[in-house]
């Protein structure tokens, strides 16, 4: 029970991350009482910028925390610069330039859309890496994953936004490509993830995906620097502690609960995050959604957590 509670705070936290992010990009009323927001505007090159000032935090904090829980992490490290480890470290640096794939397009994501909506459509992502392992694994879909995957993509399609005052058509379809994308190059980073955690512990492995995002989204800054002057920083680096604070400790969170429940029945509480985040969404900046496009979210949220579902029956079979 302990475990299961571990996990779904871990997704509650994560979801103050969503709405931060959120807010940064366009300016709300938080818990209708201070109008805040709208400090960058959502586009490729301030996510990278939120991502390097969030990650500058992250970062250090994970590696403290890691090294304590994990002792053999460096040596860990150390010995993925050796020639028979060579294939390991390509798969571990690969994870690394897919997550910042993945976040950015995340990030513009939730500029643009609800939030929501946003993380509603990313969470597709089971859909793809069901695909994916069909095509590099060998494991051909059953007929009661192809309906699910079907019913998650009929819900991703009813929470699309129409085109309104607030949001242009243009938008909504960049914030949909971003959205879908992100859950793409997301399925791609699990495929990868998993075979090289097969010879590769998963604290060291998480650091360094974690490492490769602040050092590309530096390096993206400096070839492609902004217009840092005209930019109010007070709050761009309090909202970006505080995003850092709350992924760090949503990530640490998660990681305790998989320990305690395994892994399987955490992705099947995770897939109440679409969810928890429209809510808080909601709760804090009043975002609103139609009776449609809350509908679409609870059928996504509902075959994710069957997708997983199934994949935890399938576990304990091999078990017995």
């Amino acid at each position: 029970m302990l475990g299961i509670l571990t996990v779904l705070l871990s997704s509650f936290v994560l979801t103050f991350h969503n709405v931060t992010v959120r807010v940064l990009f366009s300016e709300h009323l938080v818990l209708g009482l201070f109008l805040l927001g709208g400090y960058v505007k959502p586009d490729l090159q301030n996510s990278f910028l939120l991502m390097f000032m969030r990650m500058l935090l992250v970062v250090p904090l994970m590696a403290s925390l890691s090294f304590k829980l994990y002792p053999s992490a460096w040596t860990e490290l150390q010995d993925l610069f050796t020639r028979k480890r060579r294939d390991v470290l390509i798969q571990a640096l690969g994870c690394g330039v897919l997550m910042f794939v993945y976040i950015a397009s995340l990030y513009i994501a939730i500029g643009l859309i609800p939030t929501g909506i946003a993380l509603t459509l990313f969470f597709t992502y089971p859909v793809f890496t069901a695909l994916l392992s069909w095509r590099f694994f060998g494991d051909r879909p059953t007929l009661f994953r192809w309906l699910v995957m079907a019913i998650i993509l009929v819900g991703s399609a009813l929470t699309i936004p129409q085109s309104s005052a607030t949001y242009s058509s243009h938008t909504i379809a960049i914030g949909i490509f971003a959205s879908f994308g992100a859950g793409i190059v997301y399925a791609f980073y699990g495929i990868i993830a998993q075979k090289c955690l097969e010879k590769f512990h998963p604290i060291p492995f998480t650091w360094i995906s974690f490492a490769c995002t602040l050092l590309l989204s530096g390096i993206s800054l400096l070839f492609w620097p902004g217009k840092s002057g005209q930019l109010d920083w007070t709050p761009l680096w309090i909202g970006s502690i505080f995003s850092g604070l709350v992924s760090f400790l949503g990530h640490t969170l998660n990681n305790v609960g998989i320990q305690m429940v395994g892994a399987s029945t955490a992705s099947i509480i995770g897939s109440s995050s679409p969810a928890l985040t429209a809510l808080m969404a909601w709760i804090t900046i009043n975002e609103t959604l139609n009776v449609i496009q809350s509908v679409g979210i609870g059928i996504v949220t509902l075959g994710i957590a069957l997708l997983s579902a199934e994949g935890f029956m399938k576990s304990l079979k091999i078990r017995r």
